[in-house]
């Protein structure tokens, strides 16, 4: 089975945890235990039903606040496919760890309460979700119970967000009407609302395509591990292990060794110590090459015919997360799958209002939680692709060289090739 990675977010308040309580609840996903230390904790909701939204709320500020804080991790699995749910916090003060919920995510879920509709949250998780390249959205009209499961309420919401996504980069919009208090459209079809004639809500994620959303066009493979067993029977073994986070691999398919350049052709694809006709995303295989090059982590393995070249400069948009501002000029260690760099911030740009897409132009500092575009120059030449084009090889990180803490999450959005490597930061 293949596996779908979503993540919740919408405006304080939405039902996002009671969505996915809902959802793990109705499925027979839970723990007896799980379900006896909620039930023993007190939590009710107004008929009498214990409260679904601790079963992803597990920090005591969050029990005690009643809202989400950190990004909770689910994972439950139907007959048709498996499920990792991130549960991402609704406040403005916590845009980072939606950012970070959402980065590995094929599908997002926003949540809008039917009583208030779009608002302002709905907004900047919708854009964030854009900008983070998520490739299908679902827009789950929550809490329809307290509206009398109006039609009417449904459509004008429907037609809201139409407007407004107008200016997002994801096209495949859902919208599905439920109650996840009451289950309404959650697992099974409502009879409440028989105006509505599409899926539930896990119909729909069992049949989102996401075989699709993998880039199969651009081989890229990061070597992580050179494998040299030293014995006697694998004497002159060599393999490179490592993920094929996008495009095919086969054998006898001419590659090149970046950022070296040099080049061979594939020996052999391993896994589990078998040989594969074909390696493809997002698969972790071993490959061999025919000849002794010279490769350590960090190089990446890609196909001859796509002539590629590695950069040492290139823009981003970066998600700041630290309390710290940052300033143009900054020096950092960049970690760009598995190679870590130094890294200076030679300009910022502009910021983007989360909220219109706006540019924000003359920007002297980047704040907690703002997004920003950016200059980056790195130490270290790189083979990068923009974000937008190739999700898996466009995202890095950004790492306080002091404390060594995550600082910055930032997705490539042009590239500069140059023929001089040798600046040094």
């Amino acid at each position: 089975m293949d596996i779908l990675r979503f993540i919740t977010a919408g405006s304080v308040d939405d039902g996002k945890s009671t969505l996915i309580g809902r959802l793990l609840y109705d499925t027979k996903q839970i723990y007896i235990d799980q379900l006896e230390a909620i039930e023993s904790s007190g939590r009710v909701n107004e008929d009498g039903e214990v409260d679904l939204s601790l079963l992803t709320d597990g920090l005591k500020a969050e029990r005690e606040q009643g809202i989400t804080i950190d990004v909770a991790y689910k994972y439950f699995n139907t007959p048709r496919r498996k499920f990792i749910i991130a549960d991402a916090p609704g406040h403005i003060q916590y845009t980072r760890n939606m950012v970070t919920g959402a980065s590995n995510s094929n599908l997002a879920i926003i949540l809008v309460d039917a009583r208030h509709g779009v608002q302002e949250q709905t907004r900047r998780h919708s854009i964030i979700s854009s900008l983070l390249g998520i490739p299908h959205l679902v827009i789950c009209i929550n809490k329809m119970d307290l509206v009398g499961f109006d039609e009417n309420v449904y459509n004008q919401i429907v037609d809201d967000y139409r407007k407004f996504s107008k200016k997002l980069t994801s096209k495949d919009i859902t919208f599905i009407p439920v109650s996840a208090l009451k289950g309404d459209n959650i697992v099974d079809r409502s009879n409440s609302m028989p105006w509505y004639s599409g899926p539930s809500l896990l119909e729909h994620l069992e049949q989102v395509p996401v075989s699709r959303d993998f880039n199969l066009d651009d081989s890229r493979f990061p070597v992580q591990y050179v494998i040299r067993p030293h014995t006697h029977e694998h004497h002159d073994y060599r393999g490179y292990a490592g993920k094929v986070i996008s495009g095919i691999y086969r054998k006898g398919d001419k590659v090149v060794v970046l950022p070296s350049g040099q080049t061979s052709t594939i020996k052999s694809v391993e896994l589990g110590g078998k040989e594969l006709e074909e390696a493809f995303a997002p698969q972790s295989v071993v490959l061999q090459l025919e000849d002794d090059v010279d490769i350590s982590r960090g190089d990446v393995i890609v196909k001859q015919e796509e002539e590629l070249d590695v950069t040492k400069e290139f823009e981003a948009l970066v998600c700041w997360m630290n309390t710290k501002p940052l300033k143009p000029g900054a020096k950092l260690l960049l970690r760009h799958n598995s190679t870590e760099t130094r890294a200076v911030i030679r300009e910022i740009q502009y910021k983007v209002d989360v909220n219109s897409l706006d540019r924000i132009e003359d920007v002297d500092q980047v704040q907690l939680n703002d997004i920003c575009r950016v200059q980056v120059r790195v130490a270290t030449p790189l083979l990068v692709d923009p974000y937008l084009k190739n999700r898996s090889n466009g995202g890095f990180i950004l790492i306080d060289e002091t404390s060594f803490t995550t600082v910055g999450a930032g997705m490539v959005a042009t590239v500069s090739h140059e023929s001089e490597l040798n600046y040094m930061i």
